[in-house]
């Protein structure tokens, strides 16, 4: 186990608390990284790009001049692909992206960006969030930004880790730039790498311990 500290949104120790070792502390293989960003960026594409081939494209059905005799090159179609307006020679065509990486693999590279952004100082285990909103239990963009700036995070992307949803946190932070919200069930090794800092509500903490210390029968 490591232990780190737990602070509050006003940016005070409230004690330690331990982490595991082997999501936070384990050794870091950039291949593995790059494997799970490089499926999950591909499960993101649309693949709707396409282009017309000959046979698409409108008109060109009459000969633009004859065989011989006129000097010019031979051509059979004004729809030809070295025609301007013309179709497009191995152009894209709709496909789907997608594909499937094992679990095991999934969880690993989830441990290892983690383990990456800890070794780097860029986790912060915060006791709660929902104290901010205690007076009139209303989201306020105004109060989790002085609660970001409070915790050295002004102008950081910034990605809050949540053991559930919770409505006020994610309405006071959707209009603030590159900061986003989500469940630790939901997590990504993208969603950690591709932020600054990475803040860990206390309670998420067990959520991502069951998720990625579970042992495939």
């Amino acid at each position: 186990m490591i232990e780190t500290q737990v602070i509050g949104i006003d940016n005070n120790p409230k004690g330690k608390i331990n982490i595991s070792k082997e999501i936070y502390g384990c050794e870091v293989n950039g291949e593995i990284l790059h494997t799970a960003v490089v499926n999950f960026l591909a499960n993101q594409r649309q693949g709707t790009h396409a282009t017309k081939t000959i046979g698409m494209v409108r008109g060109g059905g009459k000969k633009p001049w004859k065989q011989k005799h006129t000097g010019r090159a031979r051509h059979g179609s004004s729809r030809s692909t070295i025609w301007k307006g013309g179709a497009t020679t191995f152009g894209p065509s709709p496909r789907d992206y997608s594909y499937n990486l094992n679990k095991k693999v999934k969880r690993l590279a989830l441990k290892n960006a983690l383990s990456s952004k800890f070794s780097n100082g860029e986790i912060i285990v915060l006791d709660t969030m929902s104290s901010m909103f205690a007076e009139n239990n209303k989201p306020s963009t105004k109060k989790m930004l002085n609660v970001l700036n409070g915790l050295g995070l002004a102008r950081q992307s910034v990605l809050i880790v949540l053991e559930d949803r919770d409505d006020n946190i994610v309405m006071s932070s959707r209009n603030l730039i590159n900061i986003d919200v989500a469940k630790a069930i939901d997590i990504t090794t993208y969603d950690v790498l591709n932020h600054d800092k990475v803040i860990i509500i206390k309670g998420a903490l067990e959520v991502i311990n069951n998720r990625l210390l579970k042992v495939d029968a």
